[in-house]
């Protein structure tokens, strides 16, 4: 059975912002906004890039995450604020806390690196009227990052999605499309098929100068005519602006100063057109969202959550020499693949991807990488020892493999026992640790092997060298695979070469658990626990446990929160980590100014620069009330601090400034506080500290070159070397990763002290190169010195001209389909899919039937959909070759007036849909706490956030997904299961616990407990299970399993485990235990414990404890608590608490709280939704 997926009053607008853009504002207030502060590109008081983007991120990925609890039959509740905690939580993905919040900032960063990297290119931001070439920016980039995600390249995808992302936005806030009157988006810019739209004329003017307001610059007749323009951009006096047009405007904008002067850009509320940023970052938002569900509709809703890191575990990624002394440690890794990895598949710690890298002399590769772990196990297991001759290895070159298909973030484990041969690669390998700030940690089972270049990647990365024997391989890789799937995170990090004696500090909180000391080098230190308890050996009263593998010691320390405090006491070179399991943690990005567009900040792709202010971002997760109290710089040589000054914060990302960044390498160390509303001394607190080493420079090195290349073209790559305190020659060396073309990969430049000098790197792209490819092109520049030496990474997409550009095409077969009893019943429909290019898929987004697939050809497909009637709707999506999406919705109608209806008066009689049958004095509907009062023959229906007014005796109900509009005096009404159709003067509604008795021609409905008899004319329905037929004028209502066939006027019901015989016009009911018998006419019904005699023509109803006695023709219907006495021919009907009086012939029905009092012939009608 299927699961409920629950959805809060937010779900429905979550809904409705991912479908209808135009309701954007609902959305914003799912998203928590951030502390006023500061905007990475704006001030205070805007919505930045950075904003729009984390807000659209979340609403769509809720979505993806809805999809995929249905599909596995999980509940999912939307939160009543969406924050990137609460999602995670709705989502059953707590543990992906980091990835989601390190990739959402991936996508984020890319974003920002367009108001550097191509601040100058119009067609980026839309600047100068470049409409054609901005929208093929952002559909061949769009094409692109769909391209990527197919191939599980996510880490472009990301990127390039960012890039796209901020033109797409820049569009709302650079154009005319706001100040035109339009508040949707322009869904043809994600469109290649279609046209963006009018434009104005290179030649036409556009705007009249302004100076202090410029509110209606824009010429009249451009916005009357709907022609698009936009601002002119350049920083430079000398510009090409055309007189007459447009400027983009504000103080880094040169143009603004030539005719037409002024600007029109809305990218802050104090910018030429501020007056308009709310509404044109409210569309901005919606088209951020329109475009990531048109990337998620085409890869599917799991791809796009591995894209974003919700998904299970973190990458498992072994580095592995095969030569023939390393038969033990392949057989070690083997069972540790065989075993605990294979356990926790299918638990939340399941890896997210596996990579495999064998390394042997001469050969190298290749990469095995895979989301299957029976072929990361298959691969592993065909590993066997082999070759080798002299002792050194390739180990970079596998080590240098893995860096390049590993997510980032990800911890490798190198397995060896040999020095390194290729030490050439040391560089462009630590420069890739870097890149993607992986941990790698060296196995080494050769406990005399000295190798100084793997002590310096460790200390790098914040990785370790563990020495060993072969014997002690397999409890050394268990010990660091169940911390690392353990969410095990650092509050303390040293490495000490040469060692030093030293004392260290750690706080532990009382949520933080499996406290662990990891130490290589040395066992001489003394634990001094909070309470003042002293240790100074491998065992004793701080620690429950201990274990030695080489030169590995890990301690197991027992739980006590406060202040810790270790005495490391060896001159020998040592590493210390003190490790605990929790879900708070964090990651750090340094940033840099946005010069030339804006005066915030973007992502620095290089090292920082010592000597000179720096500029760092901070991003706790794990929690949403947490905040950053402290940020320091830790020297990595000394217990040295460099505090830093929290400058502002948005989205829980925290801007720190640092006077002067030191010229040593340092971790960062934060302190974190809850906000649990506690005292300030009792609210969790949280130290934490990176692992990486961070290592300044006197040098820094800038690229410049195109975001995305074609297979076959040749790249020039600007680079800028910059230096402070030192000249010389510089050696400057660049390559390709992958290696997909040829490129001018090393020469020398000359740069003079506190200068700059400038080079151009030629890069030619191979024909071959499959398209979504995303290259990364790294630049090292060395000097003489270590201090000297530095990098920068160049990333650009290969893209491919894209022939197709048009979306898949549905042809309907079928016609509409109508339900004429709900849930006993199935609708279907058929359509034809074509597409110019191939299908590459069909799926259903939204319906739970079955869909089947007639393929004619690779371009042509018959689809197929049957779905019982309780599931009225269905989207299909079909997704062609070139990754264009098209969309199908179709609804069963569940009401078909060509079908008969039952009549009051015979059961033959044909529906007559013009006859007039609802006479004067109103219908009365009450779904909640309303009471609505109507004049003639208007009805009204209110289900959950509609208001609906009707004329003359139309009736209209919509209580989920249905719409149905009827002609004169049909009264149809469908809430869940339920179809009635009915003629004359009929009405009938009860959803949830109501019953209704009702004069002749009437009709009663009871869906839940109780039985009603009736005089002639009536019409009985049951809700569930039975179809019943009668004969004239009598009633049956059985609401369990039983079938019944009368004779004229007997009703009998028994719902339970009793057959009664009755004699005529006799009517018995009892639900429970007991028999009764009565005399002609009377009628009974005792559903609990009484027994009741009646006079003739009597009806009693008791459904709880009560006993009432009735004068002839009166009817009572009490469901709770309530007893009422009524007057002749008056009908009584109280769900809840109330008591009501009523005069001859009125009807009532009170379903709440409400009391209503109407005039004769009133009918009332209630709907529960």
């Amino acid at each position: 059975m299927r699961k409920k997926v629950a959805e809060s009053s937010n779900l429905s607008t979550a809904q409705s912002c991912t479908r209808m853009s135009g309701l954007v504002l609902l959305c914003v207030l799912l998203v928590t906004p951030g502390v006023t502060g500061f905007k990475l590109d704006q001030d205070k008081d805007s919505q930045s890039h950075w904003e729009i983007t984390e807000a659209a991120i979340l609403n769509v990925t809720a979505r993806a995450c809805r999809t995929l609890a249905r599909e596995e039959d999980r509940d999912f509740t939307l939160p009543a604020t969406l924050t990137p905690q609460s999602l995670l939580e709705a989502c059953a993905a707590k543990s992906s806390a980091g990835k989601f919040a390190r990739y959402k900032f991936e996508i984020k960063g890319c974003n920002s690196l367009v108001n550097t990297e191509e601040a100058q290119t119009a067609s980026a931001h839309f600047d100068n009227e470049s409409f054609d070439k901005g929208k093929k920016t952002i559909t061949d980039g769009l094409y692109t990052v769909k391209a990527s995600i197919k191939r599980e390249d996510y880490e472009a995808a990301r990127c390039q999605l960012g890039r796209i992302l901020h033109t797409l936005q820049d569009f709302y806030s650079h154009s005319n499309w706001i100040e035109m009157g339009n508040d949707q988006p322009n869904t043809n810019l994600i469109k290649a098929d279609v046209s963006l739209g009018n434009k104005a004329d290179g030649s036409r003017p556009t705007c009249r100068n302004c100076t202090d307001n410029c509110t209606d610059n824009i010429l009249e007749d451009i916005n009357k005519e709907k022609l698009l323009t936009s601002g002119y951009f350049s920083p430079w006096p000398q510009n090409n602006k055309p007189t007459g047009k447009c400027s983009h405007g504000d103080n880094k904008d040169n143009t603004r100063h030539s005719e037409a002067t002024g600007g029109i850009n809305k990218d802050g509320v104090n910018s030429s057109h501020g007056y308009l940023h709310k509404k044109a970052a409210e569309v901005s938002r919606a088209a951020t969202v329109e475009l990531l569900e048109d990337v998620q509709d085409a890869v599917g809703h799991k791809s796009f959550l591995r894209m974003m890191g919700v998904s299970p575990g973190k990458a498992v990624c072994f580095v592995i020499d095969t030569t023939g002394s390393m038969g033990y440690d392949i057989l070690a890794v083997q069972y540790i693949s065989n075993n605990l990895i294979k356990d926790l598949v299918g638990t939340e710690n399941e890896p997210s991807v596996y990579v495999l890298v064998p390394f042997n002399d001469p050969d190298f590769g290749p990469v095995k990488k895979t989301t299957d772990i029976t072929e990361f196990q298959s691969a592993i297991n065909s590993l066997s020892p082999s070759g080798g001759g002299d002792e050194p290895e390739f180990s970079l070159s596998g080590l240098q493999l893995a860096l390049n298909a590993v997510p980032v973030g990800s911890e490798i484990y190198l397995f060896t026992d040999a020095t390194v041969k290729d030490t050439n690669l040391k560089d462009s390998v630590i420069t890739g640790i870097k890149r993607t700030q992986c941990l790698v940690f060296f196995l080494i089972s050769e406990d005399t092997l000295v190798e100084p270049i793997y002590d310096e990647m460790a200390k790098v990365s914040g990785g370790q060298v563990v020495k060993l024997t072969k014997d002690k391989v397999f409890p050394a890789i268990n010990l660091f695979l169940n911390s690392s799937f353990s969410n095990m995170v650092t509050l303390l990090h040293a490495v000490r070469s040469p060692g030093k004696i030293e004392n260290f500090t750690f706080s532990v909180d009382e949520s933080e658990t499996r406290l662990s000391v990891f130490i290589t080098g040395t066992k001489a230190f003394t634990l001094i626990s909070p309470s003042g308890a002293v240790q100074e050996t491998i065992t004793g009263p701080l620690t429950t446990s201990s274990e030695t593998v080489g030169n590995l010691l890990v301690l197991t320390l027992n739980h006590e929160a406060g202040l810790w405090k270790i005495n490391m006491r060896s001159t020998e070179p040592y590493t210390l980590n003190i490790k605990a399991q929790s879900s708070v943690s964090f990651f750090i990005s340094f940033m840099e100014s946005s010069e030339v567009r804006s005066d915030g900040y973007s992502v620095k792709t290089n090292q920082p620069t010592a000597e000179h202010s720096g500029t760092l971002m901070v991003v706790p997760f794990g929690k949403d009330a947490i905040t950053l109290k402290e940020v320091n710089l830790v020297y990595s040589s000394t217990s040295g601090q460099s505090r830093g000054n929290i400058t502002g914060q948005e989205n829980n990302e925290y801007l720190v400034q640092f006077d002067k960044i030191p010229s040593e390498g340092f971790t960062v160390q934060v302190k974190l506080e809850e906000n649990s509303g506690l005292t300030k001394s009792t609210s969790p607190s949280y130290q934490r500290q990176s692992t990486a080493n961070n290592k300044p420079l006197l040098i820094s090195v800038t690229t410049s070159s195109p975001a995305t290349v074609e297979p076959g073209s040749t790249i020039y790559t600007t680079i800028t070397v910059s230096t402070l305190e030192t000249e010389g020659n510089f050696t400057i060396k660049a390559t390709l990763t992958p290696d997909v073309g040829s490129i001018n990969s090393s020469f020398t430049l000359e740069v003079l002290r506190n200068s700059s000098a400038n080079a151009i790197i030629q890069s030619t792209i191979a024909n071959t190169t499959t398209f979504g490819t995303e290259v990364k092109q790294t630049v090292e520049v060395k000097g003489l010195s270590a201090s000297d030496s530095t990098y920068a990474v160049s990333t650009f997409t290969v893209t491919k001209e894209v022939t197709d550009i048009y979306a898949p095409v549905f042809d309907p077969l079928t016609p509409q389909a109508y339900c004429l009893n709900i849930c006993n019943s199935t609708w279907q429909f058929s359509v034809r899919v074509t597409d110019d290019t191939l299908l590459a898929n069909i799926y259903v987004r939204e319906g739970n039937g079955t869909l089947q697939l007639n393929k004619a050809s690779d371009n042509n497909t018959v689809v197929s959909y049957n779905a019982s009637c309780c599931f009225p709707t269905v989207e299909v999506v079909a997704v062609d070759e070139y990754y264009y999406t098209k969309s199908c919705n179709r609804q069963s109608t569940r009401h078909n007036p060509r079908q008969p209806h039952l009549s009051s008066n015979s059961l033959s009689t044909q529906h007559k849909p013009r006859q007039p049958q609802l006479q004067a004095t109103a219908i009365q509907h009450d779904t909640t706490l309303d009471n609505h009062n109507y004049t003639a023959t208007a009805i009204q229906h209110y289900t959950t956030l509609d208001n609906h007014n009707y004329t003359a005796t139309a009736i209209q109900h919509d209580t989920i997904v249905n719409n149905h509009n009827y002609t004169a005096t049909a009264i149809q009404h469908d809430t869940i299961v339920n179809n009635h159709n009915y003629t004359a003067t009929a009405i009938q509604h009860d959803t949830t616990l109501d019953n209704h008795s009702y004069t002749p021609t009437a009709i009663q409905h009871d869906t839940t407990l109780d039985n009603h008899n009736y005089t002639a004319t009536a019409i009985q329905h049951d809700p569930t299970l039975d179809n019943h037929n009668y004969t004239a004028t009598a009633i049956q209502h059985d609401t369990i399993l039983d079938n019944h066939n009368y004779t004229a006027t007997a009703i009998q019901n028994d719902p339970t485990l009793d057959n009664h015989n009755y004699t005529a016009t006799a009517i018995q009911h009892d639900p429970t235990l007991d028999n009764h018998n009565y005399t002609a006419t009377a009628i009974q019904h005792d559903t609990t414990l009484d027994n009741h005699n009646y006079t003739a023509t009597a009806i009693q109803h008791d459904t709880t404890l009560d006993n009432h006695n009735y004068t002839a023709t009166a009817i009572q219907h009490d469901t709770t608590l309530d007893n009422h006495n009524f007057s002749a021919t008056a009908i009584q009907h109280g769900t809840n608490l109330n008591s009501h009086n009523y005069t001859a012939t009125a009807n009532h029905h009170d379903t709440n709280l409400d009391n209503h009092n109407y005039r004769a012939i009133t009918v009332t009608h209630n709907i529960l939704t």
